[in-house]
């Protein structure tokens, strides 16, 4: 490795605005306690700075607060405290409700405090409530106080319908029931409702690090979540590039649409993660008695069920299932360029183009290896899916999957707008970025060299795409015949 610093090692920026301010490191959870020490959800996944939302928090504790930590940099302490409240008096909130038709679980809480973001910067949020008096407990609230405007920015897209696609909170999720069970799932999940463990389990692996790393870099951000992108496309407007954080499975037509309508019109997409746009689902408001919070609370995926879908046999194109399967197929390939494969899996990842502009400075050669990289699941380039003309594949790592012998890609293409596209095709990348630290566990067993070479791509990606439409100085080079043969 040459030229490369870890992101948690690497010198500060020059200080500016927000960067300049002072970090909080205690903003970690110390002490989860009891399963139902204290847990809490907020009635909004996102708000417009100034906005109020409502928190639902339900403890046996005779009191708690809520403390308010902004991700980012801040010289290394990765967060810092804008917000404190008073403490709050404790109450068990009543059991939750359940839908057996859907097998939804909606908490149904009485609303303890509304909370003004006035004064907050745009970011990603971290809310910790502690339980104060009597038994202790800790859990996390995210909230993303989403960005005015995308222009010239980089945009940081966040996947509240993946999180919440994965909470198990209740007892159902969209994988399981409470007998863990495939059969027993659910089909429609609501946002009324807390997250399970530590309330921020997907945010904090898939997504965090790359948030600190982008405010490291002290370029141009923006905030949004894949529900704003769903309702507005206005929200990627002129965009200099959207950051498809590290598991964004779960996304509408609308928001596969806006994405790729932002990409034909000049804005760069990188794409952190693998399995991204693989779930199409539906965001509604609850028809649900008695009551729900706001609008858009419930996340609809009937995968397998599809005929059950409401839309099914209608609006084909609406019904819930994966973006590959019929009715309705889009593959998610021509978004991203690559197809998701397989699960579970844990391989090297393969440098195969190593002159290309994202290693640069890496000091890799063709087949260097970062072992546990690729994994837990995976994309690669599939030539007879719809595959983006020109694609460029610049890792291509042999594994076995479920016995089957195949390659994940890293993969990179453009398009005549100019803009350019990179998928990194392993769902732990972003995690990469804290290997060989004490931050998030042991991470795969990835060690410090795999976290210097995550962090130098990443950052090779960020500041290339963040200087507009990447074609124009980053043309991609296709090389599928040579990696794969005709395939087509």
């Amino acid at each position: 490795m040459t030229g490369a610093c870890s992101l948690w090692g690497g010198q500060d920026p020059e200080p500016a605005g927000e960067a300049d301010q002072p970090g909080d490191p205690g903003w970690r959870i110390t002490d989860t306690g009891a399963d139902d020490a204290i847990e809490g959800y907020a009635d909004r996944v996102s708000v417009d700075p100034g906005e109020k939302f409502g928190l639902y928090v339900s403890t046996p504790a005779p009191a708690y607060r809520v403390s308010a930590y902004r991700i980012g940099w801040y010289g290394g302490a990765q967060a810092r405290r804008v917000w404190r409240s008073e403490p709050q008096p404790g109450a068990v909130q009543r059991a939750p409700s359940f839908f057996p038709a859907t097998g939804t679980v909606r908490a149904d809480w009485e609303r303890g405090l509304s909370v003004s973001t006035e004064g907050w910067p745009e970011g990603a949020y971290l809310l910790r409530l502690d339980a104060e008096g009597g038994d202790r407990g800790q859990r996390y609230v995210p909230l993303v106080v989403r960005s005015r405007e995308a222009a010239g920015r980089t945009v940081l897209l966040h996947a509240p319908a993946t999180w919440q696609a994965y909470n198990r909170w209740g007892g159902y999720s969209l994988y399981e029931g409470k007998d863990g069970g495939d059969r027993t799932r659910a089909l429609v999940v609501s946002f009324d409702r807390p997250y399970d463990k530590d309330g921020a389990e997907k945010f904090l692996a898939y997504e965090r690090a790359a948030v600190v790393l982008a405010e490291r870099l002290n370029i141009p951000l923006s905030y949004t979540t894949g529900l704003d992108v769903d309702r507005d496309p206005e929200v990627l407007r002129d965009a200099a590039q959207v950051v498809i954080l590290g598991h964004d499975e779960y996304m509408t037509p609308a928001q596969k649409a806006h994405l790729l309508a932002a990409r034909d019109a000049g804005t760069n997409l990188a794409i952190l993660g693998a399995n991204t746009c693989f779930r199409r689902v539906r965001l509604d408001p609850t028809p649900l008695e008695p009551k729900h919070t706001g609008d858009r609370r419930i996340v609809a995926c009937y995968k397998s069920a599809y005929t059950q879908d409401p839309n099914h046999g209608h609006q084909d194109a609406l019904v819930t299932t994966d973006f590959r399967a019929a009715p309705g197929a889009d593959p998610e390939s021509s978004l991203t360029g690559v197809l998701y494969e397989g699960y579970p899996v844990d391989a090297p990842y393969v440098v195969h183009r190593p002159e290309h502009w994202a290693f640069e400075g890496t000091g890799v050669r063709a087949g260097d290896a970062f072992d546990h990289l690729v994994g837990v699941e995976y994309d690669r380039v599939t030539p007879a899916a719809p595959t983006p003309e020109g694609i460029e594949i610049v890792a291509h790592s042999p594994l076995v999957c479920n016995g089957t012998a195949s390659h994940q890609d890293s993969a990179y293409y453009t398009v005549d707008s100019g803009a350019g596209v990179f998928a990194v095709g392993t769902m732990r990348w972003v995690e990469a970025l804290m290997a060989g630290t004490d931050e998030n566990g042991g991470n795969h067993g990835m060690d410090a060299r795999t976290g210097e070479f995550v962090t130098k791509v990443t950052e090779n990606i960020l500041r290339t795409f963040a200087n507009g439409p990447a074609a124009h100085t980053h043309p991609a080079h296709g090389n599928v015949p040579e990696v794969y043969g005709d395939q087509t």
